[in-house]
């Protein structure tokens, strides 16, 4: 049997182009002699649909989709192909109440709803509320709120109808996932008859919790089995999901498939990375990161041995996070309906790093770069933020900001830190107004290090906009990434674009005579470390200590982060691609006068 992993960009929200990259990746793996093939988890609706998995509006276009899809495989001439497809599902008891007759009963035919996913809300049935079934919730009534909530499906499509449906039982619940919130779990295991051999079909985080489904397979004689993910990129995650496969092809006796979304969405990025591992784990097969792709593969025959397919060249780390970067802005971007981006160039290396990280996403000369100089500004640093232009093809422009700071000064006369942040504002304001002017996304350069410890100036050129590429790496890791990206030029013959002075030059404001940053923070190797272990690591003042840390230089950070927390909330959506990024993962009150003891 020959199986084919579509690992595919999908839209939140998108049913209708959502469907067509369905059907048209689906003429692929039949042209590619394909029996099966499998598509991520949620590919209908796009993934994670948070709360429109509670609107029955959505719910009931999601299905309509669905159907509709089947009967444009089958008239497309792909009836045949068996296809794996995630999608929204509605709960049997919330799809149509059973219309009663007069005596009471329950009329015939009410189970057909329930199992064939048509959603009606004509004569003799009635759609309950979504206001009171949210009330049953709250009034902590569990079973009111697993009829009310629908289910995260696999649905198998074949012969121009919906076959069979699959819901995930394991509902996450923690970091970057609030599925238990949104979906009821499924109780079932399927099973797939596909050319004359038997598939076992789950879902994500199915895989990643003892027990359930998976536990059940090897009863049932699978010949493989086949993982629908939206599985989010993170450092380091790539192998965590290899181990985890072997694992569960160990307990089933048999090969697993392993299909995973690829793309931004919003502040998460799917990386692809498909595979296959064989029941002892090896290797078979693997799908390029960061990359639509069909990967095909072939299941031997009972009692051969397992056949390796194609297998892509793992990336390495620094290029695996630039990456991730690039494709969380590329999606943004595009999704969002954006064709250019805009951003303040300053010469230093957040912003050189930003700019080229856009240049790659959606090309140099979809750049604006705006070069905003003060009395303060180094000659160096507008050469750097020109050259740096020059390499990428941007549109570079140079906006002076002293007569606008002036017109501030003649009616305002602040001094010391207020008339620092003006200065820094007032670029903020210059870029939303050209943003506003063109119809540019403007991008904030600011890194991790400077969020966590409230070290950048809320509404200035560096915090404001609509996405924040460099929002979850750190600064000593920004000077990693722009080597990374200056040596990846280099192999490859290309001019760096990335100028070395913006690199190895001290990092500064530039916001008074002489600033640099470390005036008023620890070297950024001695900061990141102590930021990795409070902030991504939840040590508290007493397990920094007794690492060795000194007390003035924790008692500082910890200061600084925990007063940052009003800045963090209102920064822009950026990639997370650490275990523990700002926003989603870490969730803390902003009014709060807990201090580590």
């Amino acid at each position: 049997m020959r199986i084919a992993a579509a690992q595919v960009d999908a839209c939140v929200g998108d049913l209708e182009g959502n469907a067509r990259v369905v059907l048209e990746w689906t003429r692929r793996a039949a042209d590619a002699g394909a029996d099966l093939v499998v598509f991520p988890e949620m590919t209908l609706t796009g993934y994670p649909i948070e709360d429109l998995a509670l609107r029955a509006s959505f719910r009931r276009a999601a299905q309509s989709t669905l159907e509709k899809l089947a009967v444009d495989l089958d008239a497309a001439g792909l009836g045949e192909v068996a296809v794996l497809v995630g999608c929204v599902g509605e709960r049997a008891a919330h799809r149509r109440r059973q219309p009663e007759t007069a005596d009471g009963a329950a009329t015939d035919g009410a189970d057909d709803a329930a199992t064939d996913g048509v959603v009606e809300g004509g004569a003799g049935s009635e759609r309950l509320p979504d206001a009171e079934l949210v009330g049953d919730v709250v009034a902590g009534r569990p079973e009111a709120r697993d009829a009310a909530r629908p289910t995260n499906e696999a649905v198998l499509l074949r012969g121009g109808r919906v076959e069979t449906r699959y819901a995930k039982h394991h509902l996450p619940n923690y970091g970057v996932f609030d599925e238990f919130r949104i979906f009821a779990p499924g109780d079932e295991i399927c099973v797939l008859d596909v050319a004359g051999r038997r598939v076992g079909v789950v879902i994500c985080e199915d895989i990643w919790q003892d027990g359930g489904p998976v536990s059940l397979m090897d009863e049932n004689e699978v010949a493989c089995l086949v993982v629908l993910n939206g599985s989010p990129f993170e450092e380091g995650k790539g192998h965590v999901r290899a181990q985890l496969a072997a694992r569960r092809a160990a307990e089933v006796d048999a090969p697993v498939v392993y299909v995973n979304l690829v793309g931004g969405q919003d502040d998460l990025v799917f990386d692809g990375g498909s595979f296959v591992v064989d029941r002892d784990g090896t290797l078979l097969a693997s799908a390029p990161q960061f990359v639509e792709h069909l990967l095909v593969w072939d299941l031997a025959a009972q009692g051969e041995p397992q056949r390796p397919g194609p297998r892509a060249a793992p990336l390495h780390p620094d290029e695996e996070t630039y990456r991730a970067i690039v494709t969380g802005l590329a999606g943004y971007v595009r999704k969002n309906g954006f064709t250019s981006v805009t951003l303040g160039l300053s010469g230093g290396i957040d912003s050189a790093l930003t700019a080229a990280i856009a240049a790659d996403a959606i090309g140099g000369e979809h750049v604006v770069g705006v070069s905003m100089p003060s009395r303060y500004s180094s000659e160096h640093s507008k050469d750097d933020a020109a050259d740096l232009a020059a390499r990428l093809g941007a549109d570079y422009r140079v906006q002076p900001i002293g007569a606008v700071v002036e017109a501030f000064q003649g009616e305002l006369a602040l001094d010391g830190v207020a008339e620092e942040n003006l200065q820094a504002r007032v670029r903020g304001v210059i870029l939303m107004g050209i943003s506003n002017r063109e119809g540019h996304l403007v991008i904030a350069p600011g890194n991790k290090s400077e969020l966590a410890t409230g070290y950048a100036t809320i509404y200035d050129a560096g915090s404001i906009g609509g996405f924040a590429p460099l929002k979850d790496v750190d600064k000593s890791r920004v000077w990693a990434l722009a080597r990374w990206r200056n040596d990846h030029a280099r192999d490859r013959g290309e001019i760096p674009p990335i100028p070395e002075s913006s690199i190895t030059k001290p990092p500064s404001a530039e916001l008074r005579p002489g600033q640099t940053d470390q005036d008023s923070l620890p070297p950024y190797a001695l900061l990141d470390e102590v930021l990795d272990s409070y902030v991504e690591h939840a040590e508290g003042r007493a397990e920094l200590l007794a690492r060795g840390f000194a007390p003035e230089v924790v008692d500082r950070v910890l200061q600084l982060v925990d007063r940052a927390e009003w800045k963090r909330r209102q920064y822009p959506l950026g990639p997370k691609v650490t275990a523990l990024a700002f926003g989603r993962d870490r969730r803390l009150p902003v009014t709060s006068r807990w201090r580590e003891p």
